[in-house]
């Protein structure tokens, strides 16, 4: 379970370190990643432990790509899928042309989100947590939270 915000820098050759808390977490998962884009929110970037990206793939895999919806949806998860390993450091690399596409240069955010990572620019990173949540946006879910 991968939790907690941890504000990252990416060295000149595009990788970061995964924080020394995640790093023993990771490597109970088979030490396998898969990097790809977060099709729901622009600037984020998901990244899934190999168990639980295969389990995502298959069920995407297997919609209809009659849909627009469900093609835009497999492009951006499994067309966009890239395979990482942490080195010896730690460190894993970011393909060049995901860190260009969500606007990541030198500093980022990497958030534990449960079952998967979410890596965020900076900047966008920073819009998303100054957006507060409406009574209009509160589910049926979040009216039975105790905070």
């Amino acid at each position: 379970m991968f939790q907690g915000e941890t504000a990252i820098t990416l060295d000149d050759k595009g990788r970061v370190a995964i924080p020394a808390a995640y790093r023993e977490a990771v490597a109970k998962t088979g030490n396998r990643l898969v990097i790809t884009y977060n099709p729901f929110e622009l600037g984020c970037l998901w990244i899934f432990p190999q168990a639980a990206w295969e389990e995502l793939r298959d069920t995407v895999v297997g919609y209809s790509s009659i849909k627009a919806s469900h093609r835009n949806l497999q492009m951006k998860l499994i067309g966009a899928a890239a395979h990482v390993e942490p080195d010896g450091n730690g460190r894993i690399q970011i393909p060049a042309s995901h860190r260009r596409a969500i606007g990541i240069e030198k500093h980022a955010v990497l958030l534990g989100m449960g079952g998967k990572f979410e890596l965020w620019s900076e900047q966008a990173h920073q819009a998303k947590i100054q957006q507060t949540i409406g009574e209009e946006d509160i589910t049926e879910e979040m009216l039975h939270l105790k905070l």
